[in-house]
């Protein structure tokens, strides 16, 4: 009574089934994490007057400024309308600015203003408290396995291969 039956173990060690962890667990477990991450960091970028979603443009535009509204929807994998109704919100609080295409009329593109440029410093230090605190108690080992771990886990559900190099880190 009371004894967990152990997991038959491969030849490396590692364990085959997972019998205290349901598929229902690992689930809400990540996206728990998630959320309290992403409130965490929404937290600490509201004192710099950014909401969330917001930090994910400045840094988009950072590395690529002048994008159109649908490039930016893109690559933060948001819809169009929700994309428009953000870079609005930006505008109005002086952190990017809208212009004219110089070779395309038709197109307007997104451009980060000194403000915005300037709460790239904000974004960094809000995302390095919010990773300290989430990580607190965590070995760098434990660390760089947990990355892996995640980024392996991800390319599972979006169908890729992790490559041979980022398995062995």
């Amino acid at each position: 009574m009371g004894k967990k039956k152990d997991a038959k173990k491969h030849k490396s060690g590692r364990k085959k089934d997972h019998p205290d962890v349901g598929a229902a667990d690992l689930a809400q477990a990540i996206t728990q994490a998630a959320r309290s991450m992403r409130t965490t960091l929404s937290r600490n970028l509201l004192e710099g007057g950014l909401y969330a979603g917001q930090d994910g443009v400045i840094v988009a535009l950072t590395e690529a400024d002048g994008l159109t509204a649908g490039a930016l929807a893109q690559r933060l994998g948001v819809k169009a309308p929700t994309m428009t109704r953000t870079i609005g919100r930006m505008e109005v609080q002086g952190f990017v600015e809208r212009r004219p295409d110089e070779t395309d009329q038709r197109l307007t593109k997104v451009y980060l203003t000194e403000n915005g440029r300037s709460s790239t410093e904000l974004i960094a230090r809000a995302v390095a408290a919010c990773d300290a605190l989430a990580l607190k108690g965590f070995s760098d080992k434990e660390v760089r396995t947990l990355v892996r771990l995640l980024r392996t886990l991800d390319a599972n559900l979006q169908g890729e291969e992790i490559a041979a190099e980022d398995e062995e880190e």
